[in-house]
């Protein structure tokens, strides 16, 4: 049970292993295990008032402000009501409990959610359904198509052959295509059978709850035999159930304790570097408290002892002195406790709560595509976005959109895929108004797909020799499956045809079902998808064949096999039999590896190619090179036969493959290239060189491979060839990543000694050892992989990572497991002054985003978990430069400018009193009216600084954005500090000087007009109230920078508020309800009636100012700040900010990507293996009709029958007319 939300009851024993029985809830409740509830809450209504309570009292200021109130309802000591420190109390916290309580609330509401999902439980042979939450371990439950994996099960069956199924992992690892896995054979059998499922009684002893993601051990005892698990065995909750009708799976791990919830992190309390600084200072104040109260105790006794005699007969006095003293401290530290006001927190909760909305009503943050809105979700960070200095950034769906397309490729030596002007040549750049190509012509056509150079279509359509191998190819070499969906297209289609074909046609249309492809990656996806458009549809595929449209004729190619990719080979290549007899290999890969495999013939050709290559690997495209060979049939049963003889060899299987791969793929012909664009989101390039521009650096933590991650930074320009080198770390062992570090290091920076980039830094007792930053000629990249990075987190090797990388100005780690993710902005934290933000999209970025001082999650393809564990949330990566060089840096210089005024003017009030008690006996007597010590902070002054820590700002959001810079001494802390503060206290203790000791001279010894005696306790207590006021209003109006309606009204209203409330309470009427509390009667109109109190006034504001104005003067002159020179800048132009640059960026490389790096080794085994997953697409609709094509074609020549070096196998035949085609004559012959 927990009391108060906290675990009181004997901690679990730590688990080594799990055993679970299959369909026995009781056996299995006897190991506790968790079950299927996650809890993400903190409170329940009986446990919020205390805990609440009890977590805010833990702020040193409301346990002081407590403390303050006891003291103040003890009559001997206190000469202030208590409803003084009582109402702004309860305030406080009251706003913040109802806060609090509001974010609570959503995430109850966000548990109940998941835990209410229903999910079909298999209990006593028959099929429930039942609520998530009531899931436990053991049981077994059936999951359908597109429905979310309940928890982490064991797969038992499913019904795809073979007993495979689909996942999507989006929201565990962030990849969006599919992944496959098996169950074992023994469970696979018992398919759905209810009764079967029903008696299993199978025991799994398997490892305790962990985060790996990539692995799991086990085992199955069934039936006395043992059979081995592993990762391809297990269903991971967070995962998509896709393409498989049902599956039944064995709940190994549930709720708390699943891999996800277990990589989530845990939660903790962010507080900004503001509020950090802020406790320090808080104690420093108390201490200044202590020390001034000791000082007028002392004071007390020293003057009971020798003048407080002569008082006896008006103030009766203590005979002890040394108890008077103490009396007395505690009397001042009652009154002079402004120094640390309830209010200033109170007004911190509004300011913030005031920019968090700013952020959310900012209309230039809002995605109108996806109907998403920024949003501040955490109201309590804001100023720490202004204060930025690394960035961690997930990289699919964070800098890029997970969405390949194909974009230009190279056809024997010809470029397509740009747009030229038809008159001039010249070449035009691509925007939304461009036309496309219409692919109308298909009817199987991907709608989505965009293409936009008109010449490739007429070349297909001319069905030139080398375009039609060209994509035959990319039909045919791959490991896609396709899939035909009728779900809602069915109705839109018929509609389509009716409205397209004469009545009498319709009869004889045969229908084609919504072809949707499943690629094990997306740039296959987009290969076979723009054969596709082309008129090469893939459509389905057995382990012994191919089946594709050409040119809507339908072709089926024998599959004999498939030369699978991995890192080394770089390439994949297929050995297939066409229709007519004849063997080819196709080949996809490198351009480097393939060019080393081309007949000697094609070397011009490979010029040509070449430079198409480097044209496209220049603007970032990621290339792959297309050659094919023809194979005799005798050579090719021979290879089969040693093939078949290597496969099954025990020693040295992978090496004797490898060489026959090498053996056939030699002399071959090359085709051309594809260039494939891994699209960015919008604006990615841009908002990464203004971040760097504002000293922000960028790390790039993907789970991605190395060079996939490299291609991506150096589309979005965080990896650039002029950078002076770019270091890879891809060792396998200590020792080694230890020296590849050493070695980036040294040359980066020859001097660096070992021992001399630490420095301590006292906190509080405590000293922390800093990695300090170190400066080096030129620019750096390093990329480290997951296996290096494992090494490099270690105790022992962790700050040579963190030099060397701090070393580099871009920083990308690849295959990182999502707690990898979150231990390197650990390490940042733990040894950089700095303050981190972690943006990411998906589930596996939810660590990562909990341990960064700032959480960003984007709203986007993979699923919403990173966007409920973060503080700030949107739906473009390009929006984080608003977020930051905007929202962020207003947000830290209001706070600054709000704390630096705040701490000033109470400062200021507070040493007036101090001053005063060296005239008063130091008898605790307050200079000022007790109304006014009331009202100061909640009326006369409140209003004012709020409105400039709401409205204020140095510069325009144009500008903001058009001088980065303008960022950097946030970075830097230079707006508020500990010698900021203390600059503030300096000020306050002159001001103060002023207010008390100007009017003190001029009212000592003074009279009125009329004679009377113009020096009086309540008429000084007035003067000086005065001055205070407008001294505090002037400086105010000396710190604003953007002067709006509101702030004139609330500068102005404050003042006539003053001086209105000022005659209101000193007045008769007043005085007879309540004399005590109303004791100044008549004192404002007989004392600001004389123009020397006005001219006392107006003195003591400008000796209080005079100093401030000429700092700020010479220091525009002598020394100005980045924010000066933009003011200046922006004063001279005299126009509207300008609008923020879009250039369009582009990489001029001669490095070229290559598709082959991210494809997977052991998929093409998959295929051939008869373990593939789909079954033939065509056998569930025909799309052929009697001619053998498919509706809607319109060859222009020959439609099929060539080899890939276009010689004809059959005699050209005539072609009948498509139905499409006829109708096309009857309506051109009727007009």
């Amino acid at each position: 049970m927990s009391f108060f939300g906290l675990d009181c009851v004997r901690k679990k024993e730590r688990e080594v292993e799990r055993k679970i029985r299959a369909n026995d809830r009781e056996y299995n409740s006897t190991f506790k295990y968790a079950t299927n509830s996650i809890k993400t809450s903190k409170y329940n209504p009986f446990t919020f008032l205390p805990l609440n309570l009890f977590e805010q009292f833990q702020r040193i200021a409301n346990a002081y402000f407590l403390i303050l109130l006891i003291l103040q309802v003890i009559p001997a000591i206190s000469s202030l009501s208590w409803f003084t420190t009582v109402v702004p109390l309860v305030l406080v916290l009251s706003v913040t409990a109802a806060k609090d309580a509001i974010d609570d609330i959503n995430r109850h509401r966000s548990d109940r959610k998941v835990n209410n999902r229903k999910v079909n439980i298999l209990i006593n042979g028959k099929l429930t359904s039942d609520k998530w939450m009531n899931v436990q371990v053991g049981d077994i439950i059936k999951l359908e198509n597109n429905q979310f994996v309940t928890a982490d099960l064991l797969l038992l069956s499913s019904s795809e052959p073979l007993n495979l199924v689909y996942i999507e992992t989006a929201e565990l690892d962030g990849e969006t295509n599919l992944k496959v896995k098996q169950s074992l054979t023994v469970t696979g059998d018992m398919g759905e059978d209810l009764g079967a499922l029903g008696s299993f009684n199978g025991e799994v002893c398997c490892e305790p709850p962990n985060n790996r993601l990539d692995r799991f051990t086990g085992t199955l005892t069934f039936d006395t035999q043992k059979h081995s698990l592993d990762n391809e065995r297990v269903l991971l909750r967070g995962c998509t159930l896709r393409n498989t009708d049902w599956c039944f799976g064995l709940v190994l791990f549930a709720g708390p304790e699943t891999k996800l919830m277990q990589n989530c992190g845990k939660s903790t309390f962010k507080r900004t570097s503001i509020d950090r600084l802020m406790n320090v200072l808080v104690l420093f104040i108390f201490g200044l408290l202590a020390l001034m109260c000791i000082i007028l105790a002392v004071g007390n006794g020293i003057w009971e002892n020798q003048t407080g005699s002569e008082f006896n007969n008006f103030l009766p006095r203590e005979e002890n002195t040394a108890f008077s003293a103490f009396l007395t401290f505690w009397s001042y530290i009652i009154i002079l406790n402004t120094v640390v006001p309830i209010s200033l927190y109170v007004s911190m909760e509004v300011i913030r709560l005031g920019n968090s909305y700013y952020i959310n009503w900012d209309r230039n943050m809002y995605h109108a595509r996806s109907d998403t809105p920024a949003e501040a979700r955490t109201t309590t960070l804001n100023e720490e976005l202004g204060q930025i200095k690394y960035v961690f950034s997930d990289k699919t769906g964070t800098l890029t959109q997970n969405i390949m397309t194909f974009n230009k490729c190279s056809i024997n030596g010809k470029s397509y895929g740009d747009v030229y002007q038809q008159y001039s040549g010249e070449r035009l750049e691509i925007t939304e108004e461009t036309t496309p190509v219409d692919f109308s012509f298909n009817p199987l056509a991907d709608p989505k797909f965009l293409f936009y150079d008109h010449s490739l279509i007429e070349a297909v359509k001319l069905e030139l020799p080398d375009v039609q191998a060209f994509f035959r190819l990319l039909a045919l070499c791959h490991t896609v499956m396709a899939e035909e969906k009728k779900e809602g297209w069915l109705q839109n289609t018929l509609i389509n045809l009716f409205l397209t074909y004469p009545s009498s046609q319709h009869q004889s249309l045969c229908l084609v079902g919504h072809l949707v492809y499943q690629a094990q990656s997306p740039d296959e996806g987009a290969l076979v998808t723009a054969a596709r458009n082309f008129g090469f549809v893939f459509r389905s595929r057995s382990p012994e064949t191919i089946t594709i449209e050409e040119m809507g004729m339908q072709r089926s190619y024998e599959l004999l096999a498939i030369l699978d990719f991995n890192n080394v080979r770089k390439r994949m290549s297929v050995i297939v039999r066409s229709p007519e007899g004849k063997l080819s290999l196709y080949c996809k890969g490198a351009d480097t590896i393939i060019y080393e495999r081309l007949h000697p013939s094609c070397r011009k050709l490979m010029e040509a190619t070449t430079d198409h290559l480097n044209e496209f690997a220049g603007e970032g495209l990621r290339t792959l090179v297309l050659a094919y060979k023809n194979i005799d049939e005798d050579y090719f049963s021979e290879w089969k036969q040693r093939h078949h003889e290597s496969s099954v060899a025990l020693e040295d299987r992978e090496e004797k493959l490898d060489e026959l791969y090498e053996e056939i793929e030699k002399n071959m012909m090359l085709i051309g290239a594809t260039a494939i664009e891994d699209k960015l989101q919008d604006g990615v390039a841009l908002t990464i060189e203004q971040l760097a521009k504002a000293e922000i650096k960028i790390w790039v933590l993907t789970g991605d491979k190395q060079e996939t991650a490299e291609n991506i930074g150096y589309s979005c320009n965080l990896l650039r060839e002029e950078m002076n080198d770019v270091f890879t770390v891809a060792a396998h062992s200590p020792e080694e990543v230890r020296q590849e570090l050493r070695d980036a290091r040294l040359k980066m920076k020859p001097s660096t000694e070992p021992n001399k980039f630490l420095v301590p830094e006292v906190i509080l007792g405590n000293t922390p050892k800093l990695v300090q930053d170190e400066s080096v000629e030129g620019e750096y990249g390093l990329v480290i992989n997951g296996h290096s990075l494992a090494f490099a987190l270690e105790s022992g090797m962790e700050l040579e990572f963190l030099r060397t990388a701090c070393m580099c100005k871009t920083v990308i780690c690849c295959r990182v497991t999502p707690l990898q993710k979150a231990q390197v902005v650990e390490l940042v934290k733990k040894y950089k002054k700095a303050v981190t933000l972690a943006i990411g999209d998906g589930a596996n970025d939810v660590s990562m985003i909990k341990a960064a001082h700032i959480g960003v999650g984007i709203s986007g393809q993979e699923g919403m978990q990173a966007v409920l564990s973060s503080d700030f949330s949107f739906a473009q990566f390009r929006f984080l430069q608003r977020l930051l060089l905007v929202h962020g840096r207003w947000s830290y210089l209001r706070m600054c400018k709000f704390l630096r005024y705040f701490f000033y003017k109470n400062f200021t009030f507070t040493f007036v009193h101090f001053w005063y008690a060296f005239f008063c006996g130091f008898s605790a007597q307050t200079v000022y009216d007790e109304g006014f010590i009331t009202l100061y902070n909640l009326v006369y002054t409140a209003l004012p600084v709020l409105g400039m820590s709401l409205f204020d700002q140095d510069v325009n959001a144009g500008w903001s954005l058009e001088f980065p810079q303008l960022y950097v001494p946030g970075q830097l802390s230079q707006y508020f500090s500990k010698r900021a503060f203390m600059m503030c206290v300096l000020h306050s203790c002159y001001s103060s000087l002023m207010i008390f000791f100007v009017p003190y001279a001029a009212t000592y010894d003074t009279a009125r007009a009329d004679g009377t005696e113009g020096a009086d306790y309540q008429s000084f207590a007035l003067i000086t109230q005065t001055c205070l006021t407008v001294t505090v209003c002037v400086q105010l109006g000396l710190d604003l920078s953007y002067w709006t309606v509101v702030n004139h009204l609330f500068v102005w209203g404050s003042l006539g508020m003053f001086f209105i409330l000022t005659f209101t309470m000193y007045t008769d009427g007043l005085f007879r309800i309540r004399p005590s509390s109303f004791a100044f009667v008549g004192t404002a109109r007989n004392c600001l009636n004389q123009p020397n109190v006005w001219l006392t006034v107006a003195l003591t504001a400008l000796l209080c100012v005079l100093p401030v104005v000429a700092h700020r003067f010479f220091s525009c002159q002598i020394a100005p700040t980045i924010n000066d020179k933009v003011r200046n800048k922006m004063r001279e132009m005299k126009e509207p900010a300008p609008r923020p640059r879009h250039p369009r960026l582009t990489r001029r490389s001669t490095r070229r990507s290559g598709y082959a790096f991210s494809h997977a080794q052991g998929y093409g085994d998959l295929v051939t293996s008869r373990r593939f997953l789909r079954r033939p697409a065509t056998s569930r609709s025909t799309a052929f009709n009697s001619a053998g094509r498919s509706p809607g074609f319109k060859p222009t020549g020959r439609s099929a029958g060539y080899s890939p070096v276009g010689r004809e196998q059959n005699p050209k035949q005539k072609v009948e007319p498509t139905s499409l085609q006829k109708f096309r004559t009857v309506i051109d012959s009727s007009f």
